[in-house]
């Protein structure tokens, strides 16, 4: 027997608001009669099968797209497609694919907000939109594949980066300051989200940010490392100057224990400087904070076979130094900022990668601040060696070994006649000045002294008088001129 009870006149069957699972709960038209509790259980096994249907025909069309560029590069047969129906094949499947995976990590529901979002998911972005690199097509692909494992937080996430990336677009007219306070701040939001409202374990969240990391930098890339509204390309050519200046500077003087003449340790320093000069390859700030450390470790092991003992942090410095002074990495000042600015605060606060980049500025900012007294030498040997008038490297040829080749000896010889010839240059040029000086100071001198003879014998030049008048002109004056002489006659 159905109970009934009466609302504002109207008789309701009870059984009619039951939940259609029969779990004893009331119904929600809305939800198309299930209670709250069976519909999201509901909407989950169908979303979980949507999401395993558009992954089989992703992998599918993926197949199909590798099965048919393989075969234009067959030979040419009755049953192979032309040139150009092969590329608007590939073009076709290619956009399919793509749609496949937007509506993998779009929001499905049968609601119309959530249709709205699917519309939202599958609208290509404006700001991201361009044509991909093969670099920046493997990273997305990687990130795909990991957020799998994370299931519905994976969606979220990958949904938040979309925003992230469409965000930043907006946003490229801002300040590089302001640009990575939304990159951290991002990180942060991120990575709190994963703990608290997924409940996520701290290792992979680690692993999550490092994966966001990676797929929000290789496409910003090329918009955020040195920009030209900063000075970071102008510091870039300092910092380079200056270490080709200190080009001289030896082991012994900066304290290195690290002896080059064994051949393991030779080629320990060589790992060293490939791996901090291959930093500026990276796109990701993980991944050159990775060089950084595995430049370190090479540092430390060439240390540690030559002392025959650990290395410690004193031993340490000096030896990192000296490596960037002889690679003298590209962009060295761009890296450090990039790092910096979009790098996962988390690398850089803990652990040996921050240690091993802190140390990296610390060598820097030593570098650009070098003098005599730091290689305790005098001021007079530092500014020749700056000059290069000589080099501390140079062997005196008293103390050249029998064994040495003729070559060497004749290359040094020739390059004391240059510092010989760059003197004699320096002199001519030096007395060329002086001269100058002394013709500007003589030309000088006469203008002064001509200018005292005049102010004190000024040259006064006196108005043309005025011209007589002729006999026979009017004038009004002769009226008062005696009157002419009268010829005399004498008689005689």
């Amino acid at each position: 027997m159905s109970l009934k009870s009466e609302r504002r006149g109207i008789h309701v069957d009870q059984s009619e608001l039951l939940c259609k699972k029969g779990c004893g709960y009331y119904g929600n038209p809305a939800w198309q009669g299930f209670c709250s509790k069976c519909w999201r259980e509901e909407y989950h096994k169908a979303r979980q099968k949507q999401i395993q249907e558009d992954w089989e025909l992703a992998e599918r069309l993926q197949r199909e797209e590798e099965e048919a560029f393989a075969s234009s590069h067959s030979t040419q047969g009755a049953q192979s497609l032309t040139f150009s129906k092969f590329e608007e094949k590939k073009t076709n499947e290619k956009t399919r694919k793509v749609t496949t995976v937007k509506k993998f990590f779009s929001a499905s529901s049968r609601t119309g907000a959530k249709k709205a979002e699917i519309q939202e998911a599958k609208a290509p972005s404006p700001s991201i939109h361009r044509q991909a690199s093969i670099e920046t097509d493997r990273v997305s692909k990687e990130f795909i594949e990991f957020l799998k494992t994370y299931h519905k937080p994976g969606q979220d996430i990958y949904k938040q980066c979309k925003m992230f990336l469409e965000a930043m677009h907006h946003k490229r007219e801002l300040s590089i300051e302001e640009q990575s306070e939304c990159a951290q701040d991002f990180y942060q939001n991120v990575a709190e989200k994963l703990q608290t409202r997924w409940k996520v374990s701290p290792e992979r969240v680690e692993k999550a940010m490092d994966q966001i990391e990676k797929y929000i930098m290789t496409r910003l890339y090329k918009y955020v490392f040195c920009p030209e509204t900063t000075d970071d390309e102008k510091k870039d050519l300092v910092v380079q100057k200056r270490i080709r200046a200190l080009h001289w500077v030896t082991p012994q003087m900066l304290c290195v224990p690290v002896n080059e003449e064994i051949p393991e340790v030779s080629d320990m320093v060589v790992k060293a400087i490939t791996d901090i000069i291959e930093m500026d390859s990276k796109r990701v700030p993980r991944d050159k904070l990775a060089c950084i450390t595995k430049c370190s470790k090479h540092i430390f092991n060439a240390i540690k076979i030559t002392k025959n003992e650990p290395a410690s942090a004193d031993d340490f410095l000096p030896t990192l130094i000296y490596i960037v002074l002889k690679g003298n990495p590209p962009r060295l000042q761009s890296n450090i900022q990039y790092i910096t600015r979009f790098c996962n605060p988390s690398r850089l606060m803990t652990g040996e990668d921050g240690y091993y980049f802190t140390n990296l500025c610390c060598a820097v900012a030593f570098i650009e601040k070098l003098d005599a007294q730091s290689l305790n030498l005098s001021q007079e040997d530092f500014d020749r060696y700056m000059s290069g008038q000589t080099s501390p490297k140079k062997q005196e040829s008293e103390n050249w070994s029998p064994d040495v080749c003729l070559g060497v000896k004749q290359m040094y010889k020739n390059l004391d006649l240059l510092s010989q010839l760059n003197e004699r240059q320096e002199r001519i040029v030096s007395e060329a000045k002086k001269l100058e000086r002394d013709l500007i100071d003589w030309t000088d001198g006469i203008t002064k002294e001509v200018q005292d003879i005049v102010e004190k014998y000024p040259l006064e030049i006196k108005p043309k008088n005025q011209a007589l008048a002729a006999i026979d002109s009017e004038n009004v004056e002769n009226d008062k001129l005696p009157p002419p002489l009268q010829p005399q006659v004498y008689a005689g």
